[in-house]
């Protein structure tokens, strides 16, 4: 009877996403941060952000770490938006900064305070209008090391998506192949992509290079049910029992309702004579999936085993 065969690591998110867990891990805060400032109206509410909303983000932190109180931040926000009505996000659009205790922000070689009401205080007319047509020429200021590392997640997450198009339309594997390298490139850590690079060499039969990249995916997120279930049916395939055992076992300790990782391992257990384990396996199954056609072949091998069973 065939198992469920390994399964690819799928976006759930637009190229350049983030959920919040995400966006709480890249810019170092905490929820109990991040929901604080979305309640003072600082940032917007969301599940989902943009690279925007990540700069954005980033700002806040800088501001906050030096103890720029959030009034004086929602202030200088809205006196920016009054100002320049072009700009709709001042965070994200305006390099913002502390000098001090005090808020500066960067237009080329422009600098403005909009402290407590007190707009452009070193400004004359002529720079005033500098400021009006934003964007001006000069040089860009160089990114933090956070914005870089930023945009390399954005890039990394651009190309996961391009691979999963590719495979999704057909394109021949080298495409795909070239997409999900591109990603693990710019984020190492790119589990997903790593996992998917090792569903295709394992249906190319290359074994040892699947292998490779799904221990490389399970190194860079220790708590990723897939790849643990993927490994497990590659060492199914080569007759390496106990290890595929190990590894579905570890994808039910991640993912409780794994319910394809019950369904191989009441067969593996079937195949090792292990009657009453592949029984519980199998009702195990059932309990996540009664209904599609993969319940039924589950529901007729559990009849089977107990009709045996019975007869000992």
């Amino acid at each position: 009877m065939a198992k469920k065969r390994g399964t690819q690591a799928r976006g759930t998110l637009d190229a350049g996403s983030y959920e919040r867990a995400d966006i709480r891990r890249i810019a170092g805060i905490t929820e109990r941060q991040l929901r604080s400032w979305e309640q003072q109206g600082l940032i917007a509410a969301r599940e989902v952000y943009r690279f925007a909303d990540l700069l954005a983000i980033q700002t806040l932190r800088k501001l906050r770490q030096v103890r720029i109180p959030a009034a004086e931040i929602q202030r200088a926000i809205a006196s920016l938006r009054r100002l320049l009505q072009h700009i709709e996000h001042p965070l994200s659009q305006l390099r913002i900064t502390a000098e001090g205790r005090r808020i500066a922000v960067h237009i080329g070689d422009s600098r403005m305070e909009p402290v407590t009401g007190q707009l452009l205080l070193d400004f004359d007319e002529k720079e005033i209008e500098k400021l009006r047509s934003f964007p001006v020429a000069g040089k860009a200021p160089e990114p933090t090391e956070a914005e870089r590392e930023a945009e390399k997640l954005r890039l990394s997450e651009e190309y996961f998506s391009q691979g999963l198009r590719l495979e999704e339309t057909g394109a021949p594997p080298e495409q795909a192949l070239a997409a999900y390298r591109k990603a693990v490139e710019y984020n190492p850590k790119a589990s997903g992509a790593l996992v998917n690079l090792g569903t295709i060499a394992f249906r190319m039969g290359k074994m040892k290079e699947a292998s490779a990249l799904y221990m490389r995916a399970m190194a860079a997120d220790p708590n990723y049910p897939l790849a643990h279930f993927n490994l497990a049916n590659l060492y199914d395939e080569q007759g390496l029992t106990e290890d595929a055992r190990r590894h579905y076992l570890d994808a039910i300790r991640l993912n409780p309702r794994y319910a394809d990782a019950y369904f191989n391992l009441a067969l593996l257990c079937e195949r090792n004579n292990q009657l009453l384990q592949a029984a519980g396996y199998w009702q195990n199954y059932l309990k996540l999936d009664s209904a599609s056609a993969w319940a039924g072949t589950a529901r007729k091998q559990l009849e089977r085993l107990k009709r045996t069973l019975r007869s000992k």
